[in-house]
């Protein structure tokens, strides 16, 4: 039998690469890969029946997104940091671009436009946007220190306003949220005089309340999760239904009821079937990996003396962390509802593929280097 394997002196670029990748990070990722596959098969048929398609429909899709999204992941993971740089400069434009387009163009759901239409599909371009804008934010930032007169904390100021400005257009106020708290943690590592993080927090806490007052369904959310009898809170309280009864150990596999009535139940909602079905160990076992994940390569990226490579990559590890925590925050009522995908879990084609498109740059950027960081091969 043939086996294939890499000896410390294969010089081929996937020799290189498997033994600079964090290994630890990728056995982590495919066991997150594998649960939010399980987790479909348990959630998607009661979807797809209840809206009239194949009961596997939705199985197969995710499999058919994921198998490109895996091939785009690993190829990326292979570029060297200058090489990251130019493909989120070129994706930053292009997404941008379509996001714009979505005003123009994009069809109106739930009285927001996110999604613009590529031959039979749909893509949500705020989903690229997110990793690409952070990469460019942290090469502008890096740029400002090696270069005092080079304007890069000004270049990635136009950079968030022109992004953010297109979303709250949508609107979009989660994403936005989102990506204020990526740009914010990479603003503070790359060292920005506190008065400035303490200015842009204050201009942060100015834009929330005006979104309460000037967008109704922001104001909607925020009222009903401070005040549960402001609104219906269906979904809410499904969610919160199934975490009780699944309990410490879970109802069984194919034994849930929420995914029936629950109309995101493969998508937003996924947390809670994998809480009724699997139970509270199943959910701290999710928990656990995400955590891992985060912790992982935060440390990694904290060990980095290039400053690209430090401000890009913790800027992508505060992207997937804070994603994680807002979907697991919504399901479990300690957040305003926010329809936002739990990474690599929910259903979702523009979601998987922006997520590996982020995570590809992001395990590239942690792979060791000579002459970079403290860390030796990884073992």
């Amino acid at each position: 039998m043939t086996t294939f394997t890499f000896n410390r002196t294969d010089n081929s670029v996937v020799g290189r690469w498997w033994w600079t990748v964090d290994r630890w990070a990728i056995i982590a990722l495919t066991l997150l890969i594998t649960m939010g596959l399980v987790l479909t098969l348990a959630a998607s048929p009661a979807v797809a029946e209840r809206i009239g398609v194949d009961p596997f429909h939705f199985v197969r899709r995710q499999i058919a997104f994921l198998v490109p999204s895996i091939g785009a992941m690993f190829v990326i993971s292979l570029m060297n940091p200058d090489q990251v740089r130019r493909l989120a400069c070129l994706a930053f434009v292009v997404s941008l671009a379509a996001l714009a387009a979505t005003l123009v163009v994009g069809a109106e759901i739930k009285g927001s436009r996110r999604w613009i239409g590529v031959g039979s599909l749909s893509v949500q371009p705020s989903e690229f946007v997110k990793p690409a804008f952070i990469v460019v934010s942290g090469w502008l930032l890096a740029e400002r220190q090696r270069h005092p007169g080079f304007p890069g904390g000004v270049l990635s100021c136009a950079a968030y306003l022109a992004t953010v400005s297109i979303l709250l257009l949508q609107p979009d106020f989660g994403q936005t949220i989102l990506i204020t708290a990526m740009w914010g943690v990479q603003l503070f590592v790359a060292g920005l005089p506190m008065i400035v993080v303490l200015v842009l927090g204050a201009i942060g806490i100015v834009g929330v309340f005006g979104a309460y007052f000037l967008l109704p369904h922001v104001a909607s959310r925020i009222d009903r999760f401070l005040n549960p009898e402001a609104g219906d809170n269906y979904q809410i309280d499904r969610a919160l239904e199934a975490f009780m009864s699944g309990g410490l150990w879970g109802r069984g596999p194919g034994e849930g009821t929420v995914k029936r009535i629950l109309p995101d139940a493969h998508t937003d909602f996924i947390f809670a079937v994998a809480g009724e079905e699997f139970g509270m160990i199943a959910c701290l076992a999710l928990v656990a990996i995400f955590a891992f994940i985060v912790l992982r390569l935060l440390a990694r990226m904290l060990q980095e003396s290039d400053p690209f490579v430090l401000y890009a990559g913790t800027g992508l590890v505060a992207q997937f962390g804070l994603q994680a925590f807002i979907n697991m925050g919504v399901n479990l009522h300690i957040l305003p509802a926010k329809g936002m995908t739990l990474p690599f879990i929910s259903y979702g084609g523009s979601s998987m593929l922006a997520l590996a498109f982020g995570m590809g740059m992001l395990l590239a950027l942690s792979r060791q280097r000579p002459g970079h960081g403290l860390y030796g091969v990884y073992r």
